[in-house]
C-alpha cells in the first residue's frame, strides 16, 4: 500500500489544501487497525453473534486470505492476532474450525452475502453494502441481461449455459445444476467453475448454502432472488454514490489507506476513488494528506484514528 506523492496529486485532483493533523506514526495506525479487525484477543470473535457485528462493524472481509491492501480476516479475528501462523494440523484446530463454519452459517442464514469478489477471493460482505457492489458491477441490469452480456463478448459460453438453467429452475444443488446444463461429465469440472467464479464475480449468482448431508454439496441461486431489495437498491444506486459509500464504509472499518490501494482492492479507477475520499474529506469523515515516518507517501485516515501523542 506504499503510493509515493499520492497526497499532493490527490490535492491537485480537487481533494483540498490540507491542514496538517498531529503527526501520526505507524504504530498509531496499526493499534487502531487492530482495534477494528479484532486482533486482540480480548476482542476476538467467538460466536455467530460475534461474527455477524464484526462483518457488519467492517463492511467486508476475507474469511482466511490477507490481502495486502489491508482487508479485516474473519480468521485473523477469530484467532485475535495479527498475521497468525497456519497451524500445522489445520483440521483440528479450534480457530479455524470456527471460522470455517462461520463462513458456512453466516451466509446460510441470510447475514451476511458469500462470494469470490474481490480478486477471485471469498468474502464476506455486510448487506448494507451489497448495492454498492451490485451497482459498480451490474449497474442497472438483471438477472436476464445476461444474454446481453454474453451477445457482446462479456460472458463465457459456459457461463451463459448456466445462466439458462438457474433462470429456468432456481434454486439448485450443484448436482442438479451441472446435470441440466450438460456439464456433470468429469472433464467439464475445471470449466464448470471457471464458469461459476464468474458468475459470482458478476454477481449473476450466489452460493446459498453448504449441505453435508447425505452428500457435500453447495445451493446455488439467482442473486436477485436470494437477496432481492439489496438488488433493487443497487439497481437504483448511482456509480458516484456507490463508490462513496464503499470508500466509506471501507475506511470506518480499515482506519486507513490510500487511494491508489483502495482502489487496487475493489477494482475502482483511482480518480473515482479520489473524489469518494474528497467528499469524505469535506463531511469531517476522513483527513487526507496525513504523513507517516517510515511510510512513503500521503494517507487517508479515518477521523477516529488519534495519535497516541495526542
Amino acid at each position: 500500500m506504499t503510493e509515493a506523492g499520492e497526497g499532493p496529486r490527490a490535492r491537485r485532483a480537487g481533494v483540498g489544501v490540507v491542514t496538517r493533523p498531529t503527526a501520526l506514526v505507524r504504530e498509531d495506525l496499526e493499534r487502531a487497525r487492530d482495534a477494528a479487525f479484532r486482533r486482540a484477543l480480548a476482542r476476538r470473535v467467538k460466536s455467530e453473534r460475534d461474527a455477524l457485528a464484526f462483518v457488519e462493524e467492517v463492511g467486508v472481509c476475507s474469511t482466511f486470505y490477507r490481502f495486502p491492501e489491508g482487508l479485516a480476516c474473519l480468521w485473523e479475528a477469530v484467532v485475535g492476532r495479527r498475521d497468525p501462523r497456519w497451524p500445522r494440523r489445520s483440521h483440528h484446530d479450534a480457530g479455524v474450525g470456527l471460522t470455517w463454519e462461520l463462513k458456512d452459517t453466516l451466509p446460510a442464514r441470510r447475514g451476511v452475502y458469500y462470494g469470490k469478489l474481490l480478486k477471485g477471493r471469498p468474502v464476506l460482505v455486510a448487506l448494507d453494502l451489497v448495492p454498492a457492489f451490485y451497482a459498480l458491477v451490474r449497474g442497472r441490469q438483471r438477472a436476464r441481461d445476461y444474454r446481453a452480456e454474453y451477445e457482446a463478448g462479456r460472458l463465457s459460453h459456459a457461463a451463459k449455459r448456466l445462466m439458462d438453467v438457474l433462470i429456468r429452475r432456481h434454486p439448485l444443488y450443484t448436482r442438479e445444476w451441472r446435470a441440466e446444463a450438460l456439464m456433470l461429465d468429469p472433464g467439464s469440472t475445471r470449466g464448470f467453475e471457471r464458469a461459476v467464479a464468474e458468475l459470482q464475480q458478476g454477481l449473476f449468482v450466489v452460493k446459498t448454502e453448504e449441505r453435508y448431508d447425505p452428500t457435500f454439496s453447495y445451493r446455488w441461486d439467482l442473486m436477485e432472488a436470494w437477496l432481492p431489495d439489496a438488488v433493487r437498491e443497487g439497481r437504483r444506486l448511482g456509480r458516484v454514490a456507490a463508490v462513496r459509500r464503499l470508500v466509506g464504509r471501507y475506511l470506518g472499518g480499515a482506519a486507513w489507506g490510500s487511494v491508489r490501494g483502495i482502489a487496487r482492492l475493489f477494482g475502482v479507477p483511482p480518480e473515482e476513488v479520489r473524489l469518494a475520499v474528497a467528499e469524505l474529506a469535506r463531511s469531517g469523515e476522513v483527513r487526507v494528506g496525513v504523513p507517516v515516518p517510515g511510510l512513503p507517501g500521503d494517507w487517508v485516515v479515518h477521523r477516529t484514528v488519534r495519535s497516541r501523542r495526542s
